[in-house]
């Protein structure tokens, strides 16, 4: 004789809702667990490649283009030097050696300037472009922006600012298809990244807001300007004083 099931309904969703969320806990916290280790090894290991990289070579197979050809070689943080250390610091974030990943005053200044009408500029700090460069996609968006945020806290975390810096500056575009100071170096200069001298540097940063606009081959007046403005601060944030603070 069978028993009719006296269960309210509602405890059977209360406990079909502690399961689904013990199962999203464990998902949620798998997650935290691998990507902690993995950006922890890619502390000591040099990543092949970057989700940038990746996407721009599909992208090309995509579009049927047969001449391209993506350019990157790593180069070891004592092999870089010191000028365009300093000039993509000066370029991008000059709050580097002192923020977690996000610099909030550089926001609240980017918000302030957009509520005034002057346009809405970036605020990413070097640590939010690794991370986007390094694991993430393009496109703007709040899950990606709130990824971005995540990744750089735990490169902060788990890396040091060299590190970061190092990674960085070689798996950042310069120019279509070139990635990295070791390709952009040769390629525009003919010199290795060791070598690079400070005027170079601050040419080469110029291009890093938007590689496929600006062309090191053949620089505009404005990458001039901006040239002449990176050298002047490079000065006024001390160079290699600067660099002793990461």
């Amino acid at each position: 004789m069978m028993v009719a099931d006296s269960s309210p309904l509602w405890y059977k969703l209360k406990n079909h809702t502690s399961q689904v969320l013990q199962w999203i806990g464990r998902a949620i916290g798998g997650i935290i667990l691998i990507s902690l280790l993995f950006i922890l090894l890619l502390r000591w290991i040099n990543p092949p490649t970057s989700a940038f990289m990746m996407q721009r070579s599909v992208a090309a197979w995509w579009n049927g283009e047969e001449n391209f050809e993506l350019y990157q070689s790593w180069t070891d943080w004592e092999d870089i030097s010191p000028h365009i250390k300093m000039a993509a610091i000066t370029s991008e974030d000059q709050n580097f050696a002192n923020h977690w990943g996000i610099d909030f005053g550089s926001v609240q200044k980017a918000l302030e300037e957009y509520e005034r009408g002057q346009g809405l500029r970036g605020a990413s700090t070097i640590t939010q472009q690794t991370a986007k460069n390094l694991f993430l996609w393009p496109a703007q968006s709040y899950i990606r922006k709130g990824i971005e945020a995540y990744t750089a806290f735990l490169l902060e975390l788990l890396w040091s600012k060299e590190r970061i810096l190092e990674v960085y500056l070689n798996i950042v575009e310069f120019g279509n298809g070139v990635y990295g100071v070791q390709a952009a170096s040769e390629r525009y200069f003919n010199t290795p990244p060791g070598l690079l001298s400070k005027s170079q540097s601050a040419l080469m940063v110029t291009a890093l807001p938007a590689p496929k606009r600006y062309n090191l081959a053949a620089p505009s007046s404005y990458m001039r300007e901006r040239q002449r403005w990176v050298m002047q601060y490079m000065d006024l944030l001390g160079n290699s004083y600067y660099l002793d603070k990461l």
